[in-house]
């Protein structure tokens, strides 16, 4: 199964060896590709290459890792790595239904939807605070570009 990142998208978790669990509003998928194949596929999908709009997120935010990346610029669909985008253990989470987040242990935080669901990353509270900040200031800046074509 191929899989395009969507709206109802919430996260994209590595599961096994080159494969990933997808939540999407109210189902889990197992889809056969990784969580990075799932990223290339999925901005392709929507007319762009993954290191065109990593680059482009570059350029707006300044920052050189672990960007957050627009898969579809029409829905402001933006996701934002856990990790580097190659490791592994990279998860995928979607800025726009992040409903909040909160600390676990010092290595955990638990990431809640605005659908209920939720799910343990496992990674301090104060990154997660940083990759939704960068993600937030991406959307923000993107938002604003569209309102002043207008």
């Amino acid at each position: 199964m191929k899989y395009e990142i969507s709206n109802g998208t919430l996260a994209i978790l590595p599961n096994n060896e080159g494969d990933s669990l997808v939540y999407e509003d109210n189902e889990r998928y197992i889809v056969n590709q990784s969580p990075y194949e799932i990223m290339e596929s999925s901005c392709l999908y929507f007319g762009s290459s993954y290191s065109g709009r990593k680059e482009g997120a570059k350029d707006i935010l300044g920052a050189e890792y672990k960007v957050p990346i627009i898969i579809d610029d029409s829905d402001n669909i933006i996701v934002f790595p856990t990790t580097s985008p190659l490791s592994q253990d990279c998860i995928w989470i979607s800025l726009k239904h992040v409903k909040k987040y909160e600390k676990v242990d010092a290595y955990t935080t638990k990431v809640y939807f605005d659908n209920g669901k939720e799910i343990l990353v496992p990674n301090s509270y104060r990154s997660i605070e940083n990759q939704i900040s960068r993600a937030s200031r991406l959307d923000y800046v993107m938002r604003n570009r569209k309102s002043n074509k207008k």
